[in-house]
């Protein structure tokens, strides 16, 4: 087998990470990168022409990039989401108690609350604002720590081993002292510089503001925020970047709202994939049954992190599937259809694994336990492309905090990369 050269690093995801504390900072990380690979972006609501080169979309925190390639017509696309559990503001934020000024939050996804206890948070999203007769919109990315979520003294609880987190009663984030103080939403429009009066919309949440770092011994270990599934969109990033280009148009699709089911209408479970597909396949000339016929002969990758064997906690996992940390790639399998992989799909990763160099592992979760899911499923009943769920393994899944091996990073992407280059 041959490695697959790839630019993917364990310390490039981190500065990724680091630069994309909500969805819509993600998509404007992968589109800086694609602007300086010379891709064009698009709007949605413009004509195409016809399309050849390399081009992009963004409909909120989602994106959708694609390279012609040779043309063809079939399309090998890399899918992933670009959210992460958290905490996020509320619409009216700004409450006092115990004479101290709060922030009101409620988690967001699967959130691993106790995670987010004592850790010190930033504010990221975006605020929708009047500018003139029309409404614009800013992203605000606050670095420094403003918020914290204090855990309750142990000598407080009832029995010394803690307590059960109430979602709506226990996860206001401490804010202020000062009672003249201006509220959340004030300071952040100020922070953005955009006058707090204008401001008629916002999606903000909260981040870990500590950077990403290598860790361990021999540094084999990257601790991040939001590995799930920012793993992905950075690998998937990679893969297409560096790849070259081949029959199949290749295509990197990121959605928002994985974490709450992809219900919206820039989630996975959205028109979006499909109608950029269909549109890049009327643009080149072709019609309605071209675009039928290109979906029934593509292929989709849904990437998301897997989860790695806890040293901990080995009975929390399937007997004889021992998922390695910087073993490989994951394949993930569920019977009852959690992940969307079936046994053509499983032969296709494998093949891309196999010309990448990388091992391949898979995973199967225990049958008396919930398995989490993916936009996998949702892919592939939306759009009816053979899809197959895949990811790379790690720890402390969907924890304000999360590990993975460093060497997973560049097998991941290669293997993504082999994936993207097949015929």
């Amino acid at each position: 087998m041959t490695t697959l050269t790839t630019s993917a690093t364990a310390a490039g995801l981190g500065e990724f990470i680091d630069a994309s504390p909500s969805p819509f900072h993600v998509c404007a990380t992968v589109a800086a990168q694609l602007e300086s690979a010379g891709y064009t972006r698009l709007a949605e609501d413009d004509q195409w022409a016809a399309l050849a080169g390399r081009h992009y979309v963004i409909r909120g925190g989602s994106i959708i990039a694609w390279d012609a390639g040779d043309g063809g017509n079939s399309f090998r696309i890399v899918g992933g989401h670009t959210d992460s559990p958290n905490l996020r503001v509320k619409q009216k934020p700004g409450r006092t108690s115990a004479g101290i000024g709060m922030v009101a939050l409620e988690p967001y996804g699967g959130a691993w609350l106790n995670s987010w206890l004592d850790r010190d948070l930033g504010i990221s999203g975006r605020l929708a604002y009047r500018a003139g007769d029309r409404v614009d919109h800013v992203l605000v990315h606050v670095t420094e720590p403003v918020i914290r979520v204090p855990q309750l003294a142990i000598h407080l609880s009832e029995d010394r081993k803690g307590v059960t987190l109430d979602p709506q009663r226990h996860l206001d984030g401490i804010w202020s002292l000062d009672s003249d103080a201006p509220d959340v939403l004030e300071w952040t429009a100020g922070y953005a510089g955009i006058d707090p009066a204008t401001v008629l919309g916002w999606e903000l949440m909260t981040h870990d503001v500590a950077p990403s770092q290598l860790i361990g011994a021999d540094n084999e270990l990257l601790s991040a925020p939001r590995l799930d599934n920012q793993g992905t969109c950075y690998a998937g990033l990679r893969a297409l970047l560096d790849g070259a280009p081949a029959i199949p148009t290749r295509v990197l699709a990121l959605f928002d709202h994985e974490e709450v089911g992809s219900g919206s209408e820039r989630g996975a479970a959205s028109d979006f994939l499909a109608t950029i597909i269909e549109r890049i396949v009327l643009a080149r000339g072709g019609s309605r049954a071209d675009y039928l016929q290109a979906m029934a002969g593509s292929v989709c990758v849904s990437g998301d992190m897997a989860h790695a064997t806890h040293p901990n906690y080995p009975e929390r996992h399937e007997p004889a599937h021992r998922i390695a940390v910087n073993g490989g790639p994951v394949l993930k399998v569920n019977q009852n259809l959690r992940y969307a992989s079936d046994a053509l799909g499983e032969a296709i990763f494998a093949v891309a694994c196999e010309a990448a160099g990388v091992p391949m592992q898979r995973y199967t979760h225990r049958a008396d336990l919930p398995c989490g899911s993916t936009i996998g499923p949702i892919t592939a009943a939306r759009t009816g492309l053979t899809t197959i769920d895949v990811g790379a393994p790690q720890l402390a899944m969907h924890s304000a905090r999360e590990l993975m091996g460093a060497g997973d990073v560049p097998m991941y992407s290669a293997a993504l990369q082999a994936f993207l280059s097949e015929p």
